[in-house]
């Protein structure tokens, strides 16, 4: 078994020095500023943007330009989404000139609107224009650019290592592969041990994706890929405090911020639901938060009526009343940790 405390060492990206090697990954609609902000707080060592559509970004489309907006953390990363040449450069040198410190392109996501546009890990499926791609963002700008990806389309492409070995032939810095085929989206168990491959083929960082909640899962991830980091998504839903709680245990402490009674859970809550209505305003604000307060009350399991009443309401102060009493009074024991 590998030892967990290479976590929680820095690790060199391009030349950007990032603090431990336990990763917030990037996901659409939820790892805004106010939930990296968090995240980031909490410990992790590298929080990304969620995806942005590098056409819509270029056009100048209102609204895109929060999702690359500078969270004031040390490292800001942005990941774009497209499969133009010409806008993704234009979107990597937008975001750079906006203080992003890496850039990294999306050849993973597995969303049907995404591939539909032949995007994300549609891109897997043509590796001479994944690459052309790749040599447009690289040629753009002069912050590292990474690559994330999936192993391959479906289990008759598993086409990972060459991309990765080409993608640091073209000058990108890290990949990070997500253990599992398009074609799974996130069925199934994640092969940790196909991303050893990907390790073999290369000399830059390789961060391993795929079903890590806990420090164990992540030290058997290191086990089986041999990467060098780990990144962690869904587990962070209704819980910013995972990648950073992971790379508390791996350097043997405890882990910052986590809210210990309902009480403090309250606070955090409330905290980061008007800092979405500051970021958004109120209405879209509303809608955006709504999610996040779903995941939250999930995991203090809160009776379906009250939560229908946080949920459907529209006046910010009856939502903070609400979450408020709920955490009061509610006996159910917090649930702090993640499911996969």
């Amino acid at each position: 078994m590998v030892n967990v405390t290479k976590l929680a060492a820095p690790l060199d990206v391009g030349g950007v020095s990032i603090r431990n090697r336990v990763f917030l990954a990037p996901m659409s609609g939820i790892t805004d500023q106010p939930f990296r902000q968090r995240a980031h707080a909490h410990g992790a060592g590298l929080v990304v943007s969620e995806m942005v559509a590098s056409g819509e970004l270029a056009k100048g489309r209102a609204g895109f330009d929060l999702r690359i907006r500078h969270s004031g953390l040390p490292v800001h990363m942005v990941q774009l989404a497209g499969r133009e040449a010409i806008h993704m450069a234009e979107g990597a040198r937008i975001a750079a000139g906006e203080g992003a410190d890496i850039i990294d392109i999306n050849m993973g996501c597995p969303a049907k609107k995404v591939t539909g546009g032949y995007a994300g890990s549609a891109l897997m499926l043509d590796l001479d224009h994944a690459l052309s791609l790749i040599e447009a963002v690289v040629g753009a700008v002069k912050v590292p650019v990474t690559v994330k990806m999936r192993l391959g389309w479906d289990e008759g492409a598993l086409n990972a290592p060459t991309l990765a070995r080409r993608a640091e032939q073209a000058g990108v810095s890290m990949v990070t592969v997500h253990g599992r085929t398009r074609c799974q989206f996130y069925q199934g168990k994640a092969d940790w041990r196909a991303i050893a491959r990907v390790k073999e083929a290369v000399s830059i960082p390789v961060v391993a994706n795929g079903d890590v909640c806990s420090p164990a899962e992540a030290a058997a991830i290191l086990d089986q890929s041999g990467a060098d980091a780990v990144m962690v998504g869904r587990a962070h839903y209704g819980a910013p405090w995972i990648a950073g709680g992971i790379a508390a245990a791996a350097a043997g402490e405890m882990a910052v911020g986590v809210p210990q009674d309902p009480t403090a859970l309250a606070d955090y809550v409330v905290a980061h639901y008007e800092d979405m209505l500051a970021l958004y305003g109120v209405e879209s604000g509303l809608r955006q938060a709504r999610k996040h307060l779903g995941w939250y009350l999930d995991r203090h399991a809160v009776a379906d009526d009250s939560r229908k009443a946080i949920l459907t309401a529209f006046e910010p102060v009856r939502v903070v009343a609400l979450l408020r009493d709920v955490f009061s009074r509610d006996p159910q024991p917090l649930n702090l940790r993640s499911a996969a």
